[in-house]
C-alpha cells in the first residue's frame, strides 16, 4: 500500500476489486463494520468513510436496520414518455407499460389495485388545480418486471367522477377496458393531452423497503395530469421510477425514428 495513500482509500479500492472482480456478488452482503474493522486493523470511522465512498459510486447500498449489500445489478427498462400517436398513451400508463415490458421479453406484473378516497394533498390539488380541501379518489399499484420491483403507481380520480356514475373506480380491481376509455365510454371524458413533470428526490424509507435501495438512493417522480377535451385537467398519474433500473426517454417531433435497442452506457 503506498505511503501516501489514506486508510480509507485502501479499504475502498479493496472492497471495489472484490465487487467487480465478482468475490462479492451482486446482493452480497458486506461484513458488519467491526468485522471490516478487525480485518482491515482500522478505525470504524474510517471503515464508514470508504463503505460511503463506495455507496457513492453506486457499488453498495445501505439498507437501514439490514446492513450493507453489493448494489444489484439490473438490466435498465426503458420507458419512452411520448405518447404513442396510434394509441394516445405514453410511458408509464398501465397499457403501453405492458406492450413495452413484453415486446422486450420481459413479463410484467402489477399488484392488486389499492384503492382509497382520500384528502387532497397540497401539490394533487395544485396540479388537478381542484380546492385544497377536496377529497380523490386514489387507486395505487405495485409493478414488476421478472419479479423484480420497477414502479409505483398512483393516479388520483375527481371524485366529480363518481358522483356521475364512474363508480369502478372505486372498486379494487383492474379496469378492462383502461380508466381511460373507461371515462370515456361512462362520461364522455375523453384524455386528449396530458403533461409530464419529472423531478428526482431521495427515496422514502417504504420506497427503499419495496425496491430493495440503499437509504441514500434515488427516485424519479413522474407527475403526470392528463387533459380532457375541453383542456381541463381530469386525472393526475404520480409514478416513481428507482433511478438504477429506469431510463427515461421523450421524443420531440413527427418523425423521430422508432428507437433501437442500444443505450447509454453506465449506471
Amino acid at each position: 500500500m503506498p505511503q501516501h495513500q489514506p486508510m480509507y482509500r485502501h479499504i475502498a479500492d479493496d472492497l471495489r476489486a472484490k465487487v467487480t472482480g465478482g468475490d462479492l456478488a451482486s446482493g452480497a452482503k458486506l461484513p458488519t463494520e467491526d468485522e471490516l474493522s478487525d480485518h482491515f486493523k482500522a478505525s470504524r470511522n474510517t471503515v464508514r468513510e470508504a463503505i460511503r465512498r463506495l455507496t457513492d459510486e453506486g457499488l453498495l447500498e445501505s439498507r437501514p436496520g439490514q446492513g450493507t449489500f453489493v448494489a444489484r445489478k439490473v438490466d435498465p427498462f426503458v420507458t419512452v414518455l411520448t405518447a404513442d400517436p396510434k394509441t394516445g398513451f405514453g410511458g408509464g400508463e398501465s397499457a403501453a407499460y405492458r406492450s413495452e415490458v413484453s415486446r422486450n421479453h420481459r413479463e410484467p406484473t402489477n399488484s392488486e389495485p389499492r384503492v382509497a378516497v382520500v384528502a387532497v394533498a397540497p401539490e394533487v390539488a395544485a396540479l388537478l388545480e381542484i380546492p385544497s380541501d377536496s377529497q380523490v379518489v386514489s387507486r395505487s399499484q405495485n409493478r414488476y418486471i421478472n419479479g423484480i420491483p420497477w414502479s409505483i403507481q398512483t393516479t388520483f380520480y375527481l371524485m366529480d367522477f363518481i358522483t356521475k356514475g364512474a363508480t369502478d373506480l372505486l372498486m379494487a380491481r383492474d379496469i378492462a377496458s383502461g380508466a381511460v376509455q373507461y371515462l370515456a365510454d361512462e362520461l364522455g371524458v375523453r384524455q386528449t393531452g396530458y403533461r409530464d413533470w419529472i423531478t428526482g428526490r431521495l427515496a422514502t424509507e417504504d420506497e427503499q423497503s419495496f425496491f430493495g435501495i440503499g437509504h441514500n438512493a434515488a427516485v424519479f417522480v413522474d407527475s403526470r395530469v392528463a387533459f380532457d377535451q375541453h383542456n381541463v385537467p381530469m386525472r393526475l398519474t404520480v409514478t416513481i421510477f428507482p433511478v438504477d433500473r429506469n431510463q427515461l426517454i421523450v421524443n420531440v417531433g413527427p418523425n423521430v425514428p422508432p428507437l433501437r435497442d442500444t443505450r447509454p452506457q453506465g449506471r
